[in-house]
């Protein structure tokens, strides 16, 4: 493919609360066995773009981790590959990245030096399957400056969290706002992006003369009068999981069978780093009903409506009900959980009772698993 993807992946978000305290928002776990930011490298990878790098600053660590390999997403190869690129102490910079426009300010070198004429920009927290091949075609075609990936939401969803933009008949942006007060369409952007790779470096030198640093709210917004900007609305199966609503919800999703279907049994598909795990145990007397089980887990008790990811223990007797047990927990008999998300590498002791009853409830507790 003509393309370079580039993913901003070093965001911190408030509204995952202490979820985000150990890990990126695009290293959370989704589904049981996969990362958030699977989904772009996944998507980037199915389109044949060969040269992908990865803009890393928050809580980098679990995430430098999970993308120690390129060969995952097959960018293993002779020609491109997968890049990392943290915030770095130069003679002529010593900022952390101050924003989406100022990382790739930062990293400008490595589009110069990349010979492809487009650049594929997406955000590391988004779960969806997208042919980036389709969007390049739309692009060409409508001859434009930037092309913003779209998509339709309900009227009853919230959208107060994303840029909301209008279009005309023929798709061009005609009104782009950030996060508004209130919401006067229900186009939200999927934070996925097209612009010809002259063009990006050009905008991004002209926002770090000016001072600016943010990419939607200084180039894209900034320059919507002045470039031509389209939309190009995305069908299929869409979330973004900066909150914790929206990440319970997120999970939760993949027990639908429709949604199963849509990303573990259709073409392309997703790939994610495997770890050697043996499958999980059922032992005698568990019951398991509507959900996703990862492997290495163990289950004895019963699990309900609810996502349990890697080397999970639930102990006799234990109750888990619409509820996302999270890597390497161990939960000690008699534990029941409802409307709960379980931090990773907890251990919730025996005996204890946890249930989100005004929303969901993030538990997390710092025991000792094994004493003296």
């Amino acid at each position: 493919m003509r393309a370079v993807g580039m993913i901003l992946a070093g965001g911190n978000s408030f509204r995952m609360k202490e979820l985000s305290n150990k890990r990126a928002i695009a290293a959370m776990p989704i589904a049981g066995s996969y990362r958030s930011i699977d989904f772009a490298l996944s998507s980037m990878s199915n389109s044949h773009i060969q040269k992908v790098a990865v803009l890393t600053q928050y809580n980098s660590r679990s995430l430098n981790e999970h993308l120690s390999s390129s060969k995952w997403w097959d960018f293993g190869r002779k020609q491109g590959g997968l890049f990392v690129f943290p915030p770095m102490v130069t003679a002529d910079n010593s900022y952390w990245y101050r924003g989406t426009a100022d990382a790739i300010h930062q990293n400008l070198s490595f589009l110069k030096n990349c010979h492809e004429p487009y650049v594929v920009i997406a955000s590391g927290d988004g779960v969806y399957k997208l042919d980036f091949n389709k969007v390049l075609e739309y692009h060409i075609a409508k001859k434009a400056d930037v092309t913003v990936v779209c998509k339709d939401v309900p009227g009853a969803e919230d959208v107060t969290r994303f840029g909301v933009l209008k279009m005309n008949e023929d798709c061009r942006i005609e009104q782009f706002e950030e996060k508004p007060m209130a919401a006067t369409s229900h186009t939200i952007s999927c934070g996925i992006y097209v612009v010809r790779r002259r063009q990006l470096i050009e905008l991004i030198e002209k926002s770090a003369e000016e001072g600016r640093f943010d990419f939607v709210k200084d180039v894209l917004i900034r320059y919507k009068d002045v470039k031509r900007m389209y939309g190009y609305k995305m069908e299929g199966y869409w979330s973004n999981i900066a909150s914790v609503a929206s990440y319970y919800k997120t999970n939760m999703d993949f027990l639908k069978p429709e949604i199963r279907d849509y990303f573990f049994r259709q073409y392309p598909d997703i790939h994610s780093k495997v770890d050697d795990l043996p499958p999980a145990k059922y032992n005698p007397g568990c019951q398991v009903k509507n959900s996703l089980i990862s492997s290495g887990s163990i289950i004895n008790g019963e699990v309900e409506n609810s996502v349990i990811f890697k080397q999970v223990f639930v102990g006799e007797n234990c109750v888990i009900k619409n509820s996302i047990v999270l890597n390497d927990v161990y939960l000690g008999d008699n534990v029941h959980l409802e409307n709960c998300i379980v931090e990773s590498r907890d251990t919730i002791r025996a005996n204890t009772y946890h249930m989100g009853e005004d929303g969901i409830k993030i538990v997390i507790e710092s025991n000792e698993r094994y004493v003296l």
